[in-house]
């Protein structure tokens, strides 16, 4: 009865009887391209491994110039399983960022940006761009020599912008060079801003996919799809995934622990052949390619504001593309889709071999 009674009380104030009738009627397509939708909750769960992996290191971690780096190195080498916490948590950045750009791109090629999803589209590409910003100030925060170089650089191209760019440049750093109050700015926004932002971002998005339901191809629109339960056929399979990601993230942070390097010396001369992380070679790569001048302008400078050219145009797409019958707007979307994804990977591989 005590049960019963605890039951009855939390259902009055929470409403789970309810919340558990509308999980119980969910339903999810079921066609050829139904492995599209488990990158979506994938990445909420690589998510759930950066937060809970993040605070676990957080109890060791100093965010100053003179003890970050010694703090990481103690977690690495006396804290027991620190090197493995670390490496997942990076390892799980990496393959978070990863599934993130398949998710977005396979909503872009299904469509799945149909009214009424427009602002289910752009509420993921905010989370795209806070991601990406997740994984650019958390690059700094051991203070290793590549890290600390490696967003020197990144913060230059930024300073390039014209009119914004050396405001933004000094808001970054925290001043006018790479310093210790570049890495606790960085921690600040890797731990507090960053997690705040996203946590309300996911809540808007997951809402919204609750609301809307998946979407089906326009492709398919016409014809007979079958459906399964969310509860449990789909989150099984969700589960499944997960387990495969713990198995995936197990054997690269015990076969390829994290290495931390050098500390970083603002006074030593930068390593030869620096790179960025892998999600941002492509746009170094173009910038590299590019000619120093471009009619009156300076290459690196077009480079830079077509990139954020682009990183807006994402924004409209589901205002410009809103007909599933417009066959030739399809097509050219497919088209650009297709160009996009050729050349994100095409520069990538071009960065790691040169």
């Amino acid at each position: 009865m005590r049960i019963e009674h605890l039951t009855a009380w939390l259902d009055e104030r929470l409403s789970i009887s309810t919340l558990a009738a509308m999980v119980q009627k969910k339903e999810v397509p079921l066609h050829r391209h139904s492995i599209w939708y488990y990158f979506g909750g994938m990445t909420l769960f690589l998510f759930a491994v950066q937060v809970v992996t993040g605070i676990l290191l957080l109890l060791y971690y100093r965010p100053s110039s003179e003890g970050a780096f010694e703090s990481v190195q103690f977690i690495i080498t006396e804290v027991k399983f620190g090197w493995l916490i670390r490496s997942i948590h990076s390892w799980s950045a990496n393959l978070m960022i990863a599934t993130l750009f398949i998710h977005m791109f396979s909503v872009f090629f299904l469509r799945a940006y149909y009214p009424p999803r427009e602002i289910t589209w752009i509420s993921g590409v905010l989370l795209l761009f806070i991601v990406i910003c997740f994984g650019f100030s958390g690059y700094l925060l051991p203070w290793n020599k590549l890290a600390f170089f490696a967003t020197k650089v990144g913060t230059e191209i930024v300073g390039v912008i014209p009119i914004v760019g050396r405001p933004m440049l000094r808001f970054l750093r925290g001043g006018n060079d790479v310093t210790g109050a570049t890495l606790t700015r960085f921690f600040g926004f890797h731990v507090a801003v960053l997690p705040a932002t996203a946590t309300v971002l996911i809540a808007i998005h997951v809402l919204l996919v609750q609301l809307h339901g998946m979407s089906v191809p326009p492709s398919l629109a016409e014809q007979s799809v079958k459906k399964m339960k969310f509860v449990p056929n789909f989150l099984l399979r969700d589960l499944i995934g997960w387990i495969l990601a713990i198995g995936v993230l197990a054997a690269l942070a015990a076969l390829f622990p994290w290495e931390l390097g050098e500390k970083a010396d603002a006074f030593a001369p930068a390593p030869a052949g620096i790179k960025p992380e892998w999600y941002f070679l492509f746009m170094f790569q173009t910038l590299k390619l590019l000619p120093a001048k471009i009619w009156r302008f300076d290459g690196e400078v077009i480079g830079i504001m077509a990139f954020n050219f682009v990183a807006l145009l994402l924004f409209i797409v589901p205002f410009v593309d809103r007909s599933p019958q417009n066959a030739r707007r399809r097509l050219a979307f497919n088209l650009i889709g297709i160009v996009a994804l050729l050349f994100i990977v095409g520069m990538t591989i071009v960065g790691y071999v040169t």
